[in-house]
């Protein structure tokens, strides 16, 4: 969430940076001041008041001790009346006060200097490329077409267990799933990233935090009886860990990993590439978060970029990286870095990982602060990345790795599934 005095004291550089982002109501920023300008104005009466009402109480109490009852009796007439009007400015500053926090919240992020103008994702800057196109056998098969051969997943029974878009892994189809994750695992705690295995539901507040609402709410799937969300990926609960925490200085950087299923209604996804794994409702995913200290987010950022490219050079997959445009980004995102496999049967680059930092819009919902050495609280930093996604990873595996005789494994999974081929 952006912070009142931060638009107050660069108002124009704020409305620039969100029509980066393509935001179409930039004059929320004016509002915003506007009604801040409401709430000190109400704050500095109910202080005024306040202060008339302590002076006074004083006062009283002085001339009681004097004996002198008729002019302490004149004065408590007077802070009568001041308590009196106390009561309905307190609740106007409360009504003032959320009509502010509803209006700010409607604001995403500011978008760091390096992101590119850009409305689409075709505007969206390659920033590398690298690994070769792999080459097919003759009639090669896309991976819908591979997994329904070989009876790795089946789309058909999923719908009729739940509905379309949730697959029914079967086999050494299901294996390979599990051992994706736990390689995807492996490598992120041996770059020092502790695993957690959160809730798979969270609460208003958490989705609130990390930024799913108010933003995201027709995208996921929403257990009402108890107003749970169905989490759209592990960073939501993983990164509340810390939510209400004033962590120390020596604490940073917080390094995180954490498996999880994923659920996304994917509303407005009609009219996409939909088939087979490019795009489900139910998925499974590793994400790796990041709690730092505001000087090295950058840093961190950059990191943790390098980190899921070793992961898919480890894999041997074609990959490019692409830096969002504005149009293109998240809602709570500073600066995004996609990453997409090629899938040679498909003829066409997928979506396998966003790695973003988020500055401090996160923590500063979440109010996850430390203390610097010179013992001011400030906001920490959060930043998230998938490492990761796997249906997409398992398309392009499949998909790349097929040969006319049935699928290989890439070198650094043939332990973890204990054979050179997948079938």
């Amino acid at each position: 969430m952006l912070q009142v005095n931060y638009l107050r004291q660069h108002t124009q550089l704020a409305k620039d940076k969100l029509a980066i982002k393509h935001f179409s109501n930039v004059d929320l920023v004016d509002q915003v001041i506007a009604m801040d300008d409401q709430r000190k104005r109400l704050q500095a009466n109910f202080d005024d008041l306040q202060s008339k009402v302590n002076a006074a109480s004083k006062e009283i109490g002085n001339h009681m001790a004097k004996g002198e009852k008729e002019q302490a009796e004149a004065i408590k007439q007077n802070v009568g009346a001041w308590k009196l009007a106390l009561e309905p400015l307190k609740v106007e500053m409360a009504e003032v006060e959320q009509q502010l926090q509803n209006l700010i919240v409607q604001l995403p992020n500011l978008p760091h200097d390096l992101v590119p103008k850009g409305k689409t994702p075709e505007e969206n800057e390659v920033v590398k490329q690298a690994g070769t196109t792999p080459v097919l056998p003759a009639g090669a098969l896309a991976h819908w077409d591979l997994i329904k051969k070989y009876n790795l997943v089946d789309f058909e029974t999923g719908a009729k267990i739940t509905g379309s878009g949730f697959p029914l892994y079967i086999g050494k189809g299901a294996k390979f799933q599990r051992i994706l994750s736990q390689y995807f695992l492996d490598f992120n705690t041996a770059a020092g990233y502790t695993e957690y295995i959160p809730p798979y539901m969270v609460n208003a507040a958490s989705a609130f935090a990390t930024g799913q609402l108010p933003d995201k709410e027709g995208q996921m799937y929403h257990a009402t009886e108890d107003d749970f969300y169905l989490i759209p990926t592990a960073e939501v609960p993983v990164t509340n860990v810390f939510r209400d925490t004033i962590l120390k200085d020596s604490d940073l950087p917080i390094k995180m990993t954490a498996y999880s299923p994923c659920f996304r209604r994917e509303a407005g996804s009609f009219g996409k590439e939909v088939r087979g794994l490019n795009r489900v409702h139910q998925f499974e995913k590793v994400e790796i978060i990041q709690i730092v200290h505001p000087d090295k987010s950058d840093d961190t950022l950059n990191e943790m970029v390098a980190h899921v490219e070793n992961l898919l050079i480890s894999l041997g997959l074609q990959y490019r990286i692409l830096r969002l445009c504005g149009g293109d980004m998240g809602f709570a995102s500073a600066i995004t870095y996609d990453f997409e496999v090629y899938s040679a049967a498909q003829e066409k680059w997928l979506e396998v990982s966003s790695v973003s930092n988020f500055n401090n819009y996160q923590t500063y919902r979440m109010k996850c602060r430390f203390k610097d050495q010179e013992g001011k609280t400030q906001f920490t930093h959060s930043l998230n990345g998938s490492s990761l996604a796997l249906p997409r990873i398992y398309a392009a595996i499949v998909e790349n790795y097929q040969t006319e005789t049935g699928i290989n494994l890439p070198e650094v999974l043939v332990p973890y599934f204990g054979a050179k081929q997948l079938v």
